[in-house]
């Protein structure tokens, strides 16, 4: 009788505690929301491509070191030898396969000499092997945006190409003054790249590339005397173009120069040698390479929190 008598004094406390539960209780605060990091600004890595003839396979051998640390580039453009390694790359081509293309390149399968013009290369025979190695695609059908610089004859005036005949283009862009015939196109006459932009990097800015990554194997005149006629010409456009080069090479990010000096313009029999020196200056200028970019993002991603202030 006495605990049933407590319990019903014990009622009116309950029920109080109850009503609080009810009622007077709070929900506990979430803990905020952990602060992310910014995200990681997506840089378009440009790879320009300067001329030089044989010399040009060290391209192959500067692509296959950039890409084993990581970086692919977004875009390329090419002059004259660097357009048809730039042309190859463009379309889908990873370096082992355009090293395996070096390797069983015959020099009579891009050289059509016509003797009664002066003994000079036609280039149809460029423009084909280049045309049957992208798939015969155009320019703008490319894997990647692409772009091939030369110079138009009848002005002197830099010309890039980012349409049309992607064969043509890169005959165009490697049609050495004496050597070659000047390519035609749509009436017009064109010559190599290399008189005005020996390495392209204002035409890989134009294709929208953030950081330009250039490979510059130019020989520069050394007083020696070059021997041949391929060599003589490849000197004169390269002295002929050396100023121009210079300034365009400073509007470059990084500058990778492979020692190819002791390549002539046409011992393509050391196009091995001409890799590995493309590989040695690139693995070299891997540190410089991703402080660049590291910087570059850097800079990117604080660029907001500047203006928002």
């Amino acid at each position: 009788m006495t605990s049933i008598r407590r319990l019903r004094s014990l009622l009116p406390l309950l029920a109080s505690l109850a009503l609080c539960a009810c009622h007077g209780s709070t929900k506990p605060t979430p803990p905020p929301a952990p602060l992310l990091p910014p995200p990681v600004v997506k840089l378009r890595i440009g790879l320009a491509l300067g001329g030089g003839a044989a010399k040009g396979f060290a391209h192959i051998g500067v692509i296959k070191m950039l890409e084993a640390n990581g970086i692919r580039p977004d875009v390329v453009s090419g002059t004259s030898a660097g357009s048809v390694v730039g042309a190859l790359y463009a379309s889908g081509m990873d370096p082992f396969q355009m090293q395996e293309q070096a390797f069983a390149l015959d020099e009579s399968r891009i050289r059509d000499v016509r003797l009664f013009s002066g003994g000079v290369v036609q280039g149809q025979k460029l423009q084909d092997y280049v045309n049957q190695l992208v798939k015969n695609r155009p320019l703008d059908k490319l894997e990647l945006p692409f772009a091939v610089v030369s110079t138009q004859l009848e002005t002197g005036q830099r010309t890039v190409f980012v349409r049309g005949n992607t064969g043509q283009a890169v005959r165009a862009s490697s049609s050495i003054p004496g050597v070659f015939e000047p390519a035609e196109i749509n009436g017009k006459h064109y010559v190599d790249g290399g008189v005005v932009s020996p390495v392209p990097v204002d035409a890989a800015r134009e294709l929208g590339a953030d950081v330009v990554i250039a490979v510059d194997i130019s020989t520069k005149a050394s007083g020696s005397n070059p021997v041949g006629m391929v060599n003589i010409v490849g000197q004169s456009i390269s002295i002929m173009g050396q100023k121009l080069g210079e300034q365009e090479l400073a509007r470059a990010d990084i500058v990778i120069r492979p020692k190819v000096g002791q390549i002539g313009a046409a011992d393509f029999e050391q196009k091995n040698q001409a890799i590995l020196e493309g590989e040695r200056a690139a693995l070299a200028a891997m540190p410089a390479i991703k402080a660049k970019i590291a910087a570059i993002q850097a800079a990117r991603q604080a660029a907001p929190a500047v203006v928002a202030h």
